[in-house]
Order: structure tokens, then C-alpha cells, then sequence
């Protein structure tokens, strides 16, 4: 059943399409909810949004029969956008000498991928991936933490 109207889709079609970007959506705020627990700017909708949106550029070219080749340029094109978010994220602080944000400009950018793998139809490969992120983010903190004491003791 084609709708016609809006360019919409059939029911089949408009439901795949919803889900990879739900799913997109969810596994970025999977990522942007360890961000937002542990304080940073960038947290869930942040992640949340540049999931999305890296999703939605993938499936636009897709769905209008864009040819391989051009979608691998808009892919190109979504990882050093989302590149320059993440630099936005990344601040040194001149009294300490410190650079801070690195993680979480990490973590939109990978967040970015884990849209494009979705929403190029590769849910496996996003889930994966940001089961993975959460892992490193969350799981390895404390070993994060007991790595920087032991520096400091030097």
C-alpha cells in the first residue's frame, strides 16, 4: 500500500525505517546516559540526537536509491561533521595544563557510527558496538580511576 501523500512509504517500509531510527536513538542514549551520569555536557540527548540524526543521513540516501558509492561519501561526511562537534566538547585548561572532555568527544563520535551502522541496516553491528562503549565507559572506570592513583603516586 503505497500512501503516496508526503512521500510516505508502505506500513512495511515506514516500519523499518522507525525502527532503525528508534533503535539509533536508544543505543546513543545507551552511550549518552553514562556521559550525563557521570556529569559531562554532552550526555543522553546530546548522544541521543547525533545517533539519530547520523542514522537519518544514512537512510535518506538510501531510501531515495542513492548509488553505493555516494553513500559511502555521505558517511565521510557525517564521521568529520560529528568530528567537529566532538572537538567543540574538548577544552584545556591553561591553569592546570589539563585537557578534559577527550572521552566524551570520543564517545560522539562513536555515537555517530553507531548511527550510521544502524541505520545502514546493520542493527547487529550498533548494538554490538555500543553494548561495547557502555562496557569500556562504565565498567572500566574503576580500573580507569586505580590506573590514574597509581600515576599519582609516582
Amino acid at each position: 500500500m503505497d500512501f503516496g501523500l508526503l512521500g510516505l512509504p508502505n506500513l512495511a517500509e515506514l516500519g523499518r525505517v522507525t525502527l532503525r531510527l528508534v533503535v539509533a536513538a536508544v543505543l546513543g542514549g545507551l552511550i549518552g546516559a553514562e556521559r550525563e551520569w557521570v556529569g559531562k555536557a554532552a550526555g543522553l540527548r546530546t548522544h541521543m540526537m547525533v545517533s539519530l540524526g547520523a542514522a537519518l543521513f544514512v537512510l535518506v540516501p538510501i531510501e531515495t536509491g542513492i548509488g553505493e558509492g555516494d553513500i559511502t561519501r555521505v558517511i565521510q561526511g557525517i564521521a568529520t561533521g560529528i568530528g567537529f562537534i566532538g572537538a567543540g566538547t574538548i577544552l584545556k585548561r591553561s591553569d592546570t595544563n589539563q585537557i578534559q572532555g577527550l572521552t566524551t568527544a570520543a564517545t560522539i563520535w562513536l555515537t555517530g557510527a553507531v548511527g550510521i551502522a544502524v541505520g545502514a541496516g546493520q542493527m547487529w553491528l550498533g548494538i554490538v558496538c555500543a553494548i561495547s562503549a557502555w562496557v569500556i565507559l562504565y565498567i572500566l572506570t574503576g580500573l580507569d580511576r586505580w590506573l590514574d592513583r597509581g600515576r599519582d603516586h609516582r
